[in-house]
């Protein structure tokens, strides 16, 4: 497969290939589908080369357009010969990127540095022209009948009196927590905010930590995993920042500049975030089939630090209101 690989890059994208090596799954380090590969072309250059796994392409046309628009970090796709993001082999979508070297921003100390380079970054992002093809924002909708799903299945569905030893203990998790998962639910049901003209910028989709490589300077950061990218108001990502310590988000605002957010807009959208990482990883716990079982613990130990921050945050709510929760970010 290899060699064929080699022979599609260098016809669709002119990289000659010296080397290439697989990334093994779930080592990936920017979270997309599909299969990866690092190459090292005959010049020396590292790339990332991926053939996709199908889905939408609004994550190469983000990045692409972020680079092609000068966003420090953002290490966009190459074009190919006829000037797309990406060519079309065997049904699948063939990339070709720079590989970045640093060190996961969800297991390295992140720096204040780090922080302000992100802000700055992410900034820089939302600065930039919307592509053509990218969806909206994301709604609750589609989550919140998953996680009703999960429900319906741990605790009514034929299998609920036969659960394996992580199922029952989701069910158990799922039973103590029916009170915060609930009021999630009740939230997805709220209208949508309404977004002025012009509000929709380039929003990556899931800036957090996990996204982040950090390089070997302290202000040199990269934003990778563009496959949620969305055209939405910038409240989508910065919801993602808002969950940080407050001098984190105190480093991050700094890079990224003045901003002011909207309580409704960022209440909608943490109210999609969270219900997406509810679901995702209860359905991983779920899947005996077709995961392992270390894989499987680690989604449950996801789900009850979820499910731990619903309940912190929905005592903190039936407390009343403090001044940080009526201005949830920073104004200068």
């Amino acid at each position: 497969m290899e060699e064929k690989v080699r022979r599609w890059v260098r016809a669709d994208f002119g990289v000659g290939l010296a080397s290439l090596d697989e990334v093994p799954r779930g080592a990936g380090r920017d979270g997309g589908a599909g299969r990866l590969w690092h190459g090292r072309g005959e010049d020396g250059a590292g790339y990332a080369v991926r053939l996709g796994a199908g889905g939408p392409a609004a994550g190469l046309r983000a990045a692409g357009q972020a680079a092609a628009h000068g966003v420090p970090g953002v290490p966009g796709p190459l074009r190919d010969r006829r000037g797309q993001w990406w060519s079309v082999r065997t049904g699948r979508r063939l990339s070709v990127r720079p590989w970045v070297e640093g060190v996961p921003g969800g297991t390295g100390p992140v720096e204040p540095g780090h922080w302000r380079a992100f802000g700055r970054l992410l900034a820089a992002v939302h600065a930039t022209p919307v592509p053509d093809g990218l969806p909206p924002a994301r709604r609750p909708g589609p989550m919140a009948d998953a996680v009703r799903a999960v429900d319906r299945w741990l605790l009514r569905g034929p299998g609920a009196e036969r659960h394996d030893p992580l199922e029952r203990a989701l069910a158990g998790l799922w039973r103590e927590m029916a009170g915060p998962i609930g009021a999630l639910l009740a939230r997805a049901g709220a209208p949508p905010p309404a977004a002025e003209p012009g509000d929709p910028v380039l929003c990556h989709g899931d800036p957090g930590p996990g996204r982040l490589l950090l390089g070997a300077g302290a202000a040199e950061v990269w934003l990778l995993g563009w496959s949620g990218a969305v055209r939405a108001p910038r409240e989508q990502d910065l919801v993602a920042v808002l969950e940080l310590t407050p001098d984190q988000r105190e480093a991050f605002f700094a890079g990224y500049g003045p901003v002011e957010l909207d309580p409704g807009r960022v209440e909608h959208f943490r109210t999609v975030r969270a219900l997406e990482e509810l679901a995702v990883p209860a359905a991983r716990v779920l899947d005996r089939a077709g995961l392992p079982e270390p894989e499987r613990a680690a989604a449950l130990e996801t789900v009850r630090q979820v499910l731990a921050g619903a309940a912190g945050r929905a005592d903190r709510a039936s407390a009343g209101p403090s001044r940080g929760a009526r201005d949830p970010s920073p104004s200068g």
